[in-house]
C-alpha cells in the first residue's frame, strides 16, 4: 500500500460544501457539512487512484501548493 498526498480545495456555498482535487482531473464531490465533504473526498480520491493504478496511469504528486484569495473590483 502506497501513501499519497493531494491538494484538496473545499468551497462553501448556500447549498453546502464542494471539494475538488487538482492533481486528479475530474475528482470532485460535495457534502452538506465540512466533515461529510472530507469523508466523501477521501472516498473519491481512493477510487480515482485505484482506477489509475489499474489503468497504469501516472499519479501526479504536488511539489508545492499555494492558495490565494483575490478581491477584484470589476
Amino acid at each position: 500500500m502506497n501513501n499519497y498526498r493531494f491538494s484538496v480545495i473545499i468551497e462553501k456555498d448556500t447549498d453546502g460544501y464542494f471539494a475538488s482535487c487538482n492533481e486528479l482531473q475530474g475528482c470532485y464531490t460535495q457534502g452538506e457539512t465540512y466533515e461529510e465533504v472530507i469523508e466523501n473526498m477521501k472516498d473519491a480520491i481512493s477510487l480515482h487512484v485505484e482506477d489509475r493504478i489499474e489503468s497504469g496511469e501516472e499519479i501526479r504528486q504536488p511539489q508545492t501548493v499555494s492558495l490565494t484569495l483575490m478581491d477584484l473590483a470589476v
